[in-house]
C-alpha cells in the first residue's frame, strides 16, 4: 500500500471535510429533487463502504455534517430569503447551482451557529474553487462578506431551527 493510499484511508475530522460532505449531499438532493436525509444516508453508507469519492469522516465530523444538512433543510426558506436580499443582480435561476448550494451551506452556519464567520467563508470559498467555475470563489466570497457585515449589524437568531422531514 502506498503512502498516499494510507493517508487517504485515515478518517478526517475536519470541519472543512464535513462541510464538503454536506455540500455534496445538498447539491445531490437539490439536483435530483430528493429528500436530503435519504441522500445523506446513502452518502454516509457509500463513505463507510470505502467509496473514494467521499472523504472518510470520523464520527464527530459526520455529526457536524448531519447537523448542517438537517439545519439547512429546516431553515431553507429563511436562508433563501436572506440570500435573495443579499445577492444583487442575480436571481437563483441565473446562478450556478454549485454556487447557490455553497452559499446556502455557509449562510446557515453564519446565521444559526456560533461559528466565527471568517473560517466559514474561507471553507465556502475553497469548496467553490474546487467544485465551481472559474469565478465561483470570488463570487461566493463577495456574497458572504456582504452577508457577514449585514448579520453583524443585526441580532442573531436564538437557536438553530428544528429539522424538517
Amino acid at each position: 500500500m502506498t503512502r498516499r493510499r494510507e493517508k487517504a484511508a485515515a478518517p478526517t475530522g475536519t470541519r472543512r471535510a464535513a462541510r464538503e460532505f454536506a455540500f455534496r449531499v445538498l447539491f445531490e438532493a437539490d439536483r435530483g429533487d430528493l429528500p436530503m436525509q435519504s441522500v445523506f444516508t446513502r452518502a454516509e453508507g457509500a463513505m463507510r463502504a470505502g467509496d473514494d469519492t467521499f472523504a472518510p469522516l470520523n464520527d464527530e465530523a459526520l455529526t457536524f455534517a448531519q447537523t448542517l444538512v438537517q439545519g439547512i433543510s429546516a431553515a431553507r426558506p429563511d436562508i433563501d430569503a436572506t440570500l435573495r436580499r443579499t445577492i444583487r443582480g442575480w436571481s437563483f435561476d441565473q446562478m450556478a447551482q454549485t454556487d447557490l448550494n455553497i452559499l446556502r451551506l455557509a449562510t446557515f452556519e453564519m446565521m444559526y451557529t456560533g461559528e466565527p464567520h471568517p473560517p466559514v467563508i474561507e471553507s465556502a470559498v475553497r469548496i467553490a474553487r474546487k467544485f465551481g467555475g472559474d469565478d465561483s470563489g470570488r463570487f461566493v466570497n463577495g456574497v458572504l462578506a456582504g452577508l457577514s457585515r449585514s448579520l453583524q449589524e443585526q441580532p442573531a437568531p436564538a437557536s438553530s431551527p428544528e429539522p424538517r422531514e
